[in-house]
């Protein structure tokens, strides 16, 4: 599992991929990412200081990601962030989190003490779509209440049941709410959603142009970011 690397594309940055505790929701049909998840605090800590260690400080910009949410870390995993952020003169972080924390965003900003993108796995803004088959448990009703809250919503594209309508919809709502965003590819996991790899090549050819958009990151596999596995 690789948990440290360096995006130099769009957004120059370092990335890891940190433990957390489990996700607080983890019944997305779609995921099975939360295999990540552990429950023992003292090797989450363990292996999310050796990984932070690897940080160098010398691009500013760090993502910090994990199979939940930034406030699924252990209290000692954030303050090592925080203490890292001082240390290695960290001045932006890019953070994720479920919609259910929307309300907690500022107090992490303010415990942080830089400025933080704050993403969001929307996956779909079609409602019907994102709560009754995703199992998102993300109630919001438009894109424009997820930006009252996030900076950057992570798209999912090419999941058999979608249409090229809702995927369309899909990016003008994120180009008109939104300044950054995040677009990935479905991989076929051990869930039973499965990948529609007729609807994947289509948006690879008609949104072909977001791949050079410097605001938009197209994640073709999702390890593209260079951690996970």
């Amino acid at each position: 599992m690789d948990r440290y690397s360096r995006i130099t594309a769009k957004h120059p940055r370092e990335i890891v991929l940190l433990k957390a505790f489990p996700c607080k929701w983890g019944k997305c049909t779609f995921c099975d990412y939360i295999a990540d998840n552990e429950t023992d605090e003292q090797k989450i800590i363990e292996l999310d200081s050796e990984v932070l260690s690897q940080v160098k400080g010398d691009m500013g910009v760090l993502e910090v990601i994990d199979s939940a949410s930034c406030f699924d870390l252990p209290e000692q995993t954030l303050d090592e962030i925080h203490r890292l952020i001082t240390v290695k003169k960290i001045d932006h972080l890019f953070l994720e989190a479920h919609w259910m924390y929307r309300h907690r965003i500022r107090e992490m900003k303010e415990r942080m003490g830089v400025p933080i993108t704050f993403k969001i796995g929307v996956e779909t803004f079609d409602n019907d779509f994102r709560q009754n088959y995703l199992n998102k448990n993300a109630g919001f009703t438009s894109p424009a209440e997820v930006a009252e809250y996030f900076d950057s919503p992570c798209l999912m594209v090419g999941i058999k049941g979608q249409t090229k309508d809702m995927i369309r919809r899909d990016i003008d709502s994120l180009k008109k709410y939104f300044r950054l965003g995040t677009i990935n590819i479905f991989t076929d996991n051990t869930t039973p959603v499965k990948r529609d790899d007729e609807l994947a090549e289509w948006f690879l050819d008609e949104f072909g142009w977001l791949r050079a958009d410097p605001e938009i990151e197209v994640l073709v596999e999702n390890t593209d970011f260079g951690v996970g596995d």
